[in-house]
C-alpha cells in the first residue's frame, strides 16, 4: 500500500466519520421537535376552541334574546288554589312543579304523613317551545323569563328581546285542576317567514310510581291522546313503543293509574310523534313518556295560541265536569282517561255501575261496604234467571229415570241420533230445557268483566283500608319476601286466596247440580262435559296466579260474588221439593198429551225440530243414493 492509498483511506474515514456525526445531530433535532408536538397541538386546540367560542358569542350577540341568556335573581312564581300548588320557573318560563294538596303517595300514606303528592317535577319533566325565525331557531328553555302582572292565581312569563320583542306565556289557575295558558308574541312579526303558521313543542316526563305495587300501577299507566273529531287512543301499557298519531290531536295525557298530566290545545296539534318507554322496577318510576308536536301560531301576535293543562286525579265525574272550561264548542271528553272496558262493557259501567257507585259513595259509606251492597244488588237482579236455571237443572234431575230408560233402549252408537231425539222430545214434552243452566253464567260474565275494568280504575278505593288490607286499590300481602318468583311475585294475597276458595266451592256446587245433565247426555257429550268439570276446577289455580298482584278491592268483590252465588244455590236446593216438581212436570205432560195440537216449547222443542229436519234430510240422501244405484 503506497502513501497515496493510505492518505485516500484516511480521508475517506474522515469523511464517513464526519457524515455520521452530522447525521446524528440532524436526527436529534427532529426528536426534540417531536417531543414538542403534543404541547403545540394542545396550544392549537385551545386557540381553536377560543376562536369557536368567540364566533359563538358573536353569533349569540346577534340573537334577539341575547341578554336573556344570563340568569336573573327572580324567585320562582307560585300559584295556589285549594286543590293544588303550581310553581313556575323563570328558566324557560315553564311549569316546574305541581303539588296536589288533597293526595299523597302510598309511601307517605303508609308513614302516616300528609305531604302533598308531587305530580309534576322539573327534575323529571320538561316542555320546550321552538320558534323558527328567519335568522335563528329560538328554544325557550335556553332563556330566562321575567314575571309580569302577577296575582295570586295568574302571571305572565315574558321573554324580552333587546329591541322590545317579546314571547309571553300567560298562566291563569282556575278553582279546579285546570290551568289556562296562552302563548303569544309581540313585535316579532318581521322576524318570521310569511309561511310560518306553527311552532314546535317537545314534552317529556318520567312518570313516578305513587302506589304500592309496580306491576298493577304500571299496567294501568299509559300515554293517552284524543284524536280531533275521533276517539281516544293509547300506547301499549306493557312494552316500549313509538308511533305517530294517525291524525290531528286535541289533547294528550301522560297518565299513571290514578293521576294524569294532560296538555290540551284549542287548535288541533299536528305531526304528533309519541313514545312510551318502560322503566325498570324498583327505580321509583314507571315509564318515560315523550311527545313532539306542532301547534298553531299567529306570528303577528293578534291571536294567541290557547292551551290548557289538567293536573289531577283520574276521577270519571271530575274529569267530565272539566268540560265547563272547554276551549271550543266541543266537549273535551277528558273522562276517557278512565278506562271502562270494551264497548259493551263500557256501556254497562258508564250507565249502570257508575250511577250505583255514585249513589252509594254519596252516602259516605266505607268502600268495603259499598262493594258488599253492590254485590247484594247484583244478586237481587240475577236471582230470577238464577232460579230459573236451577229449576231447569232440577227438572233434568227428576226426569233422570226416564232418560235412563231411553239410553237403555238405544245402547248402540249408530242409534245416537234417535236416542238424542227422544231425549229432546222428552224434555220438550215435560217443559224442560237442557241449556237453562248456562243462563246465570251468561248474565254474570258481563258484570264480572265490567267490575274487572271498573274497580282498578276507581280512585275512590285508593288508600281505603279494610281488615288486614291497608289499601283496597293495591294487593293485600299477608306474606311477603324479597325475591321475585316468576308468575307469583314477592307476596301472597289473602283476598285472592279467599276468592279462589270461593271459586272452588261454587264450581263444586255447580258441577254437582249439573251431574244429572251429564247422565242424561249422550256418551260423547258426557265426555265433553266431564272435561269442562276438570277445567272448572283448574280455573281457581289459574286465577290465583293471575289475581295475586291485583287490587284487594277487586279480589274482595269476586270473593263476595262467588260466596253469594254459592249461598243462593244452596238455598234453592234446600227449598226445592223434587217430588212436587215431578208432579208438576207430569201435569204439564198430561196437558200436552191430552191436547195434541199443543207442542212443547222452549229450546228443547227447537232443538228437536232441528234434529227432525236433519233426520229427514239424511233419509232423503239415502233414498237418492239407492235410486242412483
Amino acid at each position: 500500500m503506497d502513501k497515496n492509498t493510505i492518505i485516500g483511506f484516511v480521508l475517506m474515514a474522515a469523511v464517513l466519520f464526519g457524515f455520521s456525526y452530522w447525521s446524528s445531530q440532524q436526527t436529534s433535532t427532529p426528536a426534540q421537535t417531536t417531543q414538542q408536538n403534543p404541547i403545540e397541538k394542545q396550544h392549537d386546540a385551545v386557540q381553536k376552541k377560543q376562536a369557536q367560542l368567540q364566533m359563538q358569542q358573536s353569533i349569540d350577540s346577534t340573537s334577539v334574546f341575547f341578554n336573556a341568556k344570563q340568569p336573573n335573581t327572580q324567585a320562582p312564581i307560585v300559584l295556589v288554589n285549594d286543590k293544588m300548588e303550581v310553581i313556575i320557573n323563570n328558566k324557560g318560563g315553564q311549569i316546574a312543579r305541581v303539588n296536589l294538596s288533597e293526595y299523597s303517595s302510598y309511601a307517605e300514606y303508609k308513614a302516616g304523613g300528609k305531604a302533598p303528592l308531587v305530580l309534576y317535577n322539573e327534575n323529571d319533566a320538561e316542555m320546550k317551545f321552538f320558534f323558527d325565525t328567519k335568522e335563528e331557531n329560538i328554544s325557550t328553555s335556553d332563556y330566562y323569563f321575567v314575571a309580569e302582572n302577577q296575582t295570586s292565581n295568574s302571571v305572565t312569563m315574558a321573554l324580552v328581546g333587546k329591541n322590545g320583542e317579546k314571547i309571553a306565556f300567560d298562566y291563569m289557575l282556575t278553582d279546579d285542576y285546570i290551568i289556562n295558558m296562552n302563548v303569544r308574541t309581540e313585535g316579532m312579526q318581521q322576524l318570521f317567514s310569511p309561511r310560518t303558521k306553527t311552532f314546535s313543542i317537545d314534552w317529556e316526563d318520567r312518570v313516578q310510581q305513587f302506589e304500592k305495587g309496580y306491576y298493577f300501577e304500571n299496567m294501568y299507566s299509559t300515554l293517552t291522546y284524543k284524536l280531533h273529531r275521533g276517539g281516544t287512543e293509547k300506547l301499549s301499557e306493557q312494552s316500549t313503543v313509538e308511533e305517530k298519531a294517525e291524525g290531528n290531536v286535541d289533547w294528550l295525557a301522560f297518565k299513571n293509574q290514578y293521576f294524569s298530566s294532560c296538555f290540551i290545545s284549542k287548535q288541533p296539534l299536528t305531526d304528533v310523534q309519541l313514545k312510551s318507554e318502560q322503566l325498570a322496577e324498583n327505580s321509583g318510576y314507571l315509564k318515560h313518556y315523550t311527545a313532539k308536536m306542532e301547534a298553531g301560531f299567529d306570528p303577528s301576535g293578534k291571536e294567541p295560541s290557547q292551551f290548557q293543562w289538567y293536573f289531577g286525579p283520574n276521577n270519571f265525574r271530575l274529569l267530565q265536569s272539566m268540560d265547563k272550561y272547554k276551549l271550543t264548542e266541543h266537549d273535551t271528553e277528558l273522562q276517557d282517561l278512565v278506562y271502562l272496558g270494551w264497548p259493551v262493557i263500557r256501556w254497562i259501567n258508564r250507565f249502570f255501575t257508575i250511577y250505583v257507585f255514585d249513589f252509594l259513595t254519596g252516602l259516605n259509606l266505607p268502600m268495603w261496604l259499598v262493594l258488599v251492597l253492590i254485590t247484594i244488588l247484583l244478586r237481587v237482579i240475577v236471582y230470577a234467571p238464577t232460579k230459573k236455571s236451577f229449576l231447569s237443572s232440577a227438572k233434568m234431575r227428576v226426569l233422570k229415570p226416564k232418560v235412563d230408560a231411553i239410553n237403555a233402549k238405544y245402547p248402540n252408537k249408530e242409534d245416537a241420533l234417535k236416542r238424542q231425539q227422544e231425549v229432546m222430545s222428552l224434555y220438550s214434552q215435560y217443559g224442560s230445557s237442557p241449556m237453562g243452566g248456562c243462563l246465570p253464567m251468561l248474565i254474570q260474565m258481563p258484570i264480572w268483566i265490567a267490575m274487572f275494568n271498573f274497580v282498578p280504575n276507581a280512585i275512590e278505593f285508593r288508600q281505603q283500608s279494610f281488615l288486614w288490607a291497608d289499601d283496597l286499590s293495591a294487593y293485600d300481602d299477608i306474606i311477603s319476601w324479597g325475591t321475585e318468583i316468576w308468575g307469583l311475585g314477592n307476596h301472597i294475597s289473602l283476598f285472592c286466596i279467599l276468592f279462589c276458595v270461593a271459586n272452588v266451592l261454587y264450581s263444586w256446587m255447580t258441577m254437582r247440580q249439573q251431574k244429572d245433565s251429564m247422565a242424561a247426555a249422550a256418551p260423547e257429550q258426557a265426555a265433553q262435559m266431564k272435561m269442562m268439570q276438570y277445567m272448572m276446577y283448574f280455573l281457581p289455580v289459574m286465577f290465583f296466579f293471575m289475581f295475586n298482584k291485583y287490587s284487594a278491592g277487586l279480589n274482595f268483590y269476586y270473593f263476595l260474588s262467588l260466596a253469594a252465588s254459592a249461598l243462593t244455590m244452596w238455598y234453592l236446593r234446600k227449598t226445592t221439593d223434587d217430588a212436587k216438581l215431578l208432579e208438576k212436570l207430569e201435569n204439564y205432560y198430561q196437558k200436552n198429551k191430552n191436547n195434541p195440537t199443543k207442542k212443547g216449547g222452549g229450546l228443547a222443542a227447537r232443538m228437536l225440530a232441528l234434529q227432525e229436519q236433519q233426520k229427514a234430510m239424511l233419509e232423503q240422501q239415502q233414498k237418492a243414493r239407492q235410486n242412483h244405484k
